[in-house]
């Protein structure tokens, strides 16, 4: 993940505006116009700020990107035992989900921007890698013996179940379920 410089006040009020207006409306429906309009700052301050609506989209996924990171980890930490810690990213969805009613920022944003070029590209597709890399990582600190089996299986149901939540089936409970006896599995037979 690429590190963020530090925001003016100004450029903080453009990502909080931003965000909620990419998030809720979509990042290709959304101009500068209304950004600028909805931070209370001109089109000229949001360009000084960020060169670019594609620097902007970066920097706003990259921000909910280091909430998500910190929730993530929060519940990592909290887990009783790394058998447990191996399912704490779908425990965190528990709280994500209640404000984030659209489903995954990032698939969406990847859905809407489909060149590898573009600065929020790169973004979007880090944070499902480190996502990835932190089941794997956590199947080894729990002892499975193919862990990267295992953190495959866990992303693609997290990734699954992320997906359909604008729908609300309300399957996270179910998916939580599947993901420990997967996990449970993995570390009592090594599969």
């Amino acid at each position: 993940m690429q590190k963020a410089r530090p925001m003016t006040p100004a450029g903080s009020r453009i990502v909080t505006a931003a965000e909620d207006l990419f998030y809720n409306r979509g990042i290709t429906a959304v101009g500068v116009d209304l950004i600028a309009e909805h931070s209370g700052v001109t089109k000229r301050t949001l360009y000084n700020q960020f060169g670019s609506k594609d620097h902007l989209v970066a920097a706003y996924l990259m921000q909910r990107d280091q909430r998500w990171r910190s929730l993530v980890r929060a519940t990592v930490d909290a887990s009783k035992s790394p058998a447990e810690a191996i399912t704490a990213p779908f425990e965190a969805l528990r709280t994500w989900n209640e404000t984030n009613p659209r489903g995954c920022a990032f698939t969406n944003a990847l859905a809407e921007i489909p060149d590898a070029s573009h600065p929020a590209y790169h973004v979007a597709t880090d944070q499902k890698l480190w996502l990835l890399n932190l089941f794997e990582e956590l199947a080894s600190t729990a002892g499975c013996l193919r862990p990267a089996t295992l953190a495959r299986q866990l992303f693609v149901l997290h990734e699954g179940v992320v997906a359909t939540q604008p729908l609300s089936l309300d399957s996270l409970p179910e998916v939580i379920d599947l993901a420990r006896s997967l996990a449970q599995d993995s570390t009592q037979t090594g599969r």
